[in-house]
């Protein structure tokens, strides 16, 4: 499995599906920097190893 963060992008189907564990919106997919975003809350969730943490202590305001 590689490091980088570019070959670790989520497929479109799973993308589609995921949702903000707080308020219940639809995330956005960040491919650039490879995280998903909730404008609702302003924050990213990181995707380690192509699993995305969706943990409320773990996001990163934006």
């Amino acid at each position: 499995m590689s490091n980088n963060a570019q070959d670790q992008r989520l497929p479109q189907r799973l993308v589609d599906i995921l949702v903000c564990p707080q308020c219940k919106q639809k995330l956005e997919y960040d491919e650039k920097v490879n995280r998903l975003v909730c404008t609702n809350h302003q924050v990213a969730f990181k995707i380690n190893d192509g699993i995305p943490v969706l943990l409320m202590d773990e996001t990163e305001k934006i």
